[in-house]
């Protein structure tokens, strides 16, 4: 048996439509849509978004994408100004002992940890 791929099923919160924007905005493509869940692609990262609101899940449900470049993603971030635009919180990018990263708090309240590769 080979494993293929990950796609983690990712709550969207309480607004599954802002949440789709969000990740638009982050540069995810929609794959696929079936009503309520929602294929989302990025250079074959790929995750399910899910109309799910459930907080004490999504607070402790901590993806961890590897980029190239963390902080062009936060200045992506910053610069299009997500957290205004969509209750999102983004932090300072911090060193971990597997590398650089920076995490970004969605409309559900997932903590995504991105890391540079």
């Amino acid at each position: 048996m080979k494993f293929l791929s990950l796609e983690p099923f990712v709550p969207s919160g309480k607004d599954f439509e802002k949440s789709k924007q969000l990740f638009q905005e982050l540069g995810f493509k929609i794959s696929w849509d079936a009503g309520d869940y929602v294929g989302f692609d990025s250079d074959g990262c790929k995750f399910i978004l899910q109309n799910y609101d459930k907080i004490e899940i999504a607070e402790n449900f901590m993806p961890s994408v590897k980029v190239d470049n963390v902080i062009d993603f936060r200045n992506h971030v910053i610069d299009n100004q997500l957290p205004e635009k969509f209750g999102i919180s983004i932090g300072a990018v911090t060193k971990q002992p597997y590398g650089q990263e920076v995490n970004v708090i969605d409309i559900a309240g997932v903590c995504w940890h991105l890391v540079e590769q």
